[in-house]
């Protein structure tokens, strides 16, 4: 159940980052939205593991794989930011959702995970009900899709990795280690498209900074009680912050297969609770 909670509640608190990164993107670079995004992790996470989690802070026992991390995520996060810059937040999300397909295709490979005929059927139903409420045969596949598409390729691995990550480094030190690979990489780009920022951009590239922060912090928290594969179909609770905000911010209303699409995503979550709470085997 803990595992399940902290999943679900960093799914609903990822859209929010991406949110103010589409509304960012009018004025600024995807690349220097994406330094942002890190610099502030580490500026927010930093600090608090010097005070309060100080014995925490030590030197990783896998430093290549998260290095390996970091990269795998800084990829999807550059990926997807440009292509929320050019699509719809609800669109490239849609596409990226072949992030769980990935997860628990790679886990009998890289953890060992038993994944069965009914958790494969699951994630499946899912990945099709997010195929449902956009109707990929409207959307234009352009760069824009491909970096989508991209995205969700890149954060299927980066989910394995994180598992594999619980059983040796704390949660607040892989946060750590992701973001300072991440701002490490983006730090030499962003002088090639620095803008000097107002005030009020910075307070926003600040909120997204937390927002992702807290986001992967419940993210990495939920791997360490439970399997990805168990985990994958419960990313497609993104879709439902993200429509709420697309409609508050954007003008994007959900409309009638929208509504059958999530239908058939959340049930396809429940599934999974159900089978986890029973402790029946796939």
């Amino acid at each position: 159940m803990k595992a399940i909670s902290y999943n679900l509640l960093a799914w609903a608190l990822l859209p929010f980052m991406d949110t103010i990164a589409k509304y960012l993107s009018s004025d600024l670079s995807f690349f220097q939205i994406t330094w942002a995004r890190y610099f502030f992790t580490v500026f927010f996470t930093l600090p608090l593991m010097i005070f309060f989690f100080r014995k925490n802070l030590t030197w990783s026992s896998a430093p290549k794989l998260q290095i390996f991390r970091g990269l795998t995520l800084f990829f999807a996060n550059i990926l997807f930011f440009y292509s929320i810059s050019v699509i719809s937040m609800a669109k490239a999300l849609t596409l990226a959702f072949v992030a769980p397909l990935i997860t628990t295709a790679l886990s009998p490979i890289l953890l060992d995970e038993k994944v069965g005929v009914r958790r494969w059927s699951a994630v499946i139903v899912g990945f099709i009900g997010s195929l449902v409420v956009i109707r990929p045969g409207f959307i234009d596949f352009n760069l824009a899709s491909i970096g989508a598409l991209g995205t969700g390729i890149f954060y299927g691995i980066y989910l394995v990795i994180t598992r594999k990550l619980h059983t040796s480094d704390t949660p607040l030190l892989t946060l750590l280690f992701t973001g300072v690979v991440g701002l490490i990489v983006a730090s030499l780009f962003v002088p090639f498209v620095w803008i000097n920022l107002t005030v009020s951009q910075w307070s926003l590239l600040a909120l997204m900074g937390i927002f992702a922060c807290l986001g992967h912090f419940f993210l990495i928290l939920s791997l360490k009680y439970a399997d990805a594969s168990k985990l994958a179909p419960f990313g497609y609770f993104e879709i439902v912050t993200n429509l709420l905000l697309g409609h508050h911010f954007f003008g994007d209303f959900p409309n009638y297969w929208t509504w059958i699409g999530l239908s058939i995503i959340i049930s396809s979550g429940v599934y999974i609770y159900f089978r986890e709470r029973s402790f029946v085997k796939d």
